[in-house]
């Protein structure tokens, strides 16, 4: 008669489903020999119950031994101070110690916790046991959590064991640390000398030979006992949780009238659902160990990716790829001749490519594309990430963990990215040089136009070519017109200059807008009445409006929009608005009030697939020197960036040629005027 199957918490001491392992002996020899043991396995690998059985066997030779289990909640989510006394008095109370803590705890207030601890071990603990002693730190992976370094703790351990060559009483004392972590982690300081003493145990899953425990609750429910237990190790790799499990599982179905089969009772009872079938919590566990961390997730999900595909083709991983065998401690690998594998069968069930790809989709924000992309074996670039997608994978990448697969493709991505970039600035570097071209012949024939005119004119009246003082005087006016048109060219283009070198100053005051209005009639009217073309300003109903600018500026701006509306337009009308934008009240201090200018005309309009080209710099919708209507293109990129400096904005309309157009600025208001 064996007792119940047990998979959930340690076994008893006397428990006769205990199965022992190589562990057992290798951890009892090792620590009776005096050495510093650790046993880091991962969750529900039977370290606990090795422990119980370890410390009885001990006890029997004399050995005192003392276990500190420190996930428990008196020493977790404690300052330091009471964190080291709670240790100690649980080791006084062990060992049956006569102390009076308090008094020797308030004795030794002026040294640090760790020399408290080091003082305690060594003035106390082996002066008043004569015998060996062996403490075990179970859990120690919970110290890994606490809210303060514990570099110093085991910094001390390793401290007992290098004091035994000065003080040979330390011989006597030894450790044994078990627990879901590596050596490695154990000090995090990597200045410091790493936990490297010790003997390491090795918890190896239950073997054919080892499993004679098990089997003895099986004689009498099954035909063969053995051939059950060869099917069910088989399916758990030897695992003990599921070993255990799956044996009660197999016990409880040897009741029933038509008992099922191992694997049927594993496909129906673990495998489907298992989520919701996973009671005591052991799949799950895995799971979350896992995905715990964010910044390492990608990177174990990447890494057991390797494995499962190595072992769909029949192939083992290298286990020198595994970083510190963070995947190792989750329980879903196993070392297997220095080369890893997936444990068993319902790992591999259950962690299959389904699960994997779900997980990864979820991680992941570009898991579509590199999924696609790593099926076409690296070949597909259409599935690389470029620009804005690019940028936030790598901002997302940023500071954690990532597969292999990850960081090949996020720099396959970053490659092509720069490629496309390189080849886009080599295209835009081209266009600039073209358009500058274009610009400088334009530029080179503006300005000749009216200096030839204008040395033309003079040559005549030089030269006495005149027929009176009546076309001597038409001639003068008309190099003067030039003159003019030439200075506007020089002054635009000083203006850009100045722009581009951050070199131009606006001061800005208060501007009368009716003012200004009337000032652009005066000038403008008379070239719209020239051509025939209606000319109508519109004010808002008020006694003044009073804005926030730069007069001669605005003016500039003004003359050079409607200047283009009347030379753009063959008939219909030109209008000149101006309309307030009311203000949300409630962001009164952020916003000011602001005036909107209205230049409508019915001239030629612009297409749409060319207005995005109207305040480009160098950039004319018809560059060519034969076009209609001259200019240099540069009036409206002077005005977008004036308009700017002074706090508004610009913009243009067409719905498309012969449809006219319509540019409005804003500008900030200086006072609210008072309306009628």
């Amino acid at each position: 008669m064996v007792d119940q199957y047990i998979f959930s918490g340690s076994l008893p001491e006397n428990a006769s489903t205990y199965v022992t392992r190589e562990a057992d002996a290798q951890l009892y020899e090792g620590l009776k020999a005096g050495k510093f043991c650790y046993v880091l396995n991962s969750r529900q690998s039977g370290k606990s119950s090795l422990r119980v059985r370890t410390m009885q066997r001990l006890r029997d030779e004399g050995v005192h031994c003392a276990a500190v289990d420190l996930s428990a909640g008196g020493i977790q989510n404690v300052p330091p101070e009471q964190w080291y006394a709670d240790l100690i008095d649980n080791l006084i109370d062990s060992f049956a110690l006569e102390l009076n803590f308090c008094d020797w705890w308030e004795e030794n207030q002026l040294n640090s916790l760790v020399t408290r601890f080091r003082k305690f071990l060594e003035k106390i603990l082996l002066t008043n046991i004569k015998e060996n002693i062996v403490i075990f730190i179970d859990e120690i992976d919970s110290v890994l959590s606490l809210n303060f370094p514990t570099d110093d703790f085991f910094a001390l351990i390793r401290a007992c064991y290098n004091k035994r060559v000065d003080n040979p009483e330390y011989n006597r004392l030894t450790f044994c640390l078990l627990g879901v972590a590596s050596p490695s982690n154990l000090i995090e300081d990597k200045q410091r000398t790493p936990f490297n003493i010790g003997l390491a145990i090795s918890l190896n899953g239950f073997q054919l030979h080892e499993i004679k425990p098990l089997e003895k609750g099986l004689y009498g429910k099954f035909n063969n006992p053995q051939l059950v237990m060869r099917e069910i190790l088989d399916w758990t790799g030897g695992q003990p949780f599921l070993t255990q499990k799956l044996c009660q599982l197999m016990f409880e179905e040897s009741e029933q009238k038509h008992p099922r089969s191992v694997a049927a009772v594993v496909r129906e009872c673990i495998i489907e659902n298992w989520e919701s079938q996973d009671e005591p919590e052991h799949l799950r566990t895995i799971r979350d160990r896992i995905l715990r961390n964010e910044q390492k997730s990608g990177y174990l999900l990447g890494l057991y990716q390797q494995i499962l595909i190595a072992e769909e083709n029949s192939k083992l991983i290298e286990n020198n790829i595994l970083e510190e065998s963070e995947l190792h401690l989750t329980g879903l690998v196993i070392r297997y001749k220095n080369k890893l594998k997936i444990y068993n069968k319902i790992y591999k069930s259950i962690f299959n490519q389904n699960w994997l790809n779900q997980e990864l989709a979820n991680l992941r924000p570009y898991s579509e594309a590199i999924t696609a992309w790593l099926a076409s074996q690296y070949k597909d670039n259409s599935r690389l990430l470029q620009g804005q997608a690019l940028q936030d994978a790598q901002e997302w990448a940023e500071g954690k963990k990532l597969s292999n697969e990850d960081y090949h493709f996020l720099t396959a991505s970053a490659k092509l990215d720069r490629q496309l970039i390189l080849k886009q600035l080599d295209t835009t570097s081209q266009e600039v040089e073209q358009k500058k071209r274009e610009f400088l012949d334009n530029i080179n024939y503006e300005i000749r136009t009216p200096l030839n005119g204008m040395i033309g004119f003079l040559k005549l009246i030089l030269e006495g070519m005149v027929d009176d003082v009546e076309e001597k005087n038409q001639f003068i006016k008309e190099a003067h017109h030039l003159s003019l048109h030439l200075l506007n060219i020089v002054n635009d283009v000083l203006d850009i200059a100045k722009i581009e070198a951050g070199k131009m100053e606006i001061v800005s005051t208060s501007v009368n807008l009716n003012e200004l209005f009337s000032d652009v009639e005066n000038f403008m009217r008379p070239q719209a009445e020239a051509r025939n073309l209606s000319f109508q300003l519109e004010l808002p109903n008020s006694e003044e409006v009073i804005v926030y600018g730069n007069y001669q500026r605005l003016l500039q701006v003004m003359l050079n929009l409607v200047g283009n509306a009347i030379k753009f337009t063959y008939e219909g009308n030109i209008t000149v608005s101006a309309d307030l934008i009311n203000k949300d009240k409630s962001l009164e201090k952020q916003i000011p009030s602001m005036v909107i200018v209205t230049i409508r005309d019915t001239g030629i309009g612009v297409s749409l697939n060319k207005q995005d080209k109207l305040f480009q710099l160098f950039s004319q919708v018809d560059g060519s020197r034969s076009r209609q209507y001259g200019g240099t293109g540069l009036g409206l990129v002077i005005s977008q960036k004036l308009i700017e400096a002074m706090g508004g904005e610009i913009n243009f309309f067409s719905l498309g040629e012969g449809l006219g157009s319509t540019v409005t600025f804003t500008i900030p208001l200086y006072q609210q005027p008072v309306m009628f």
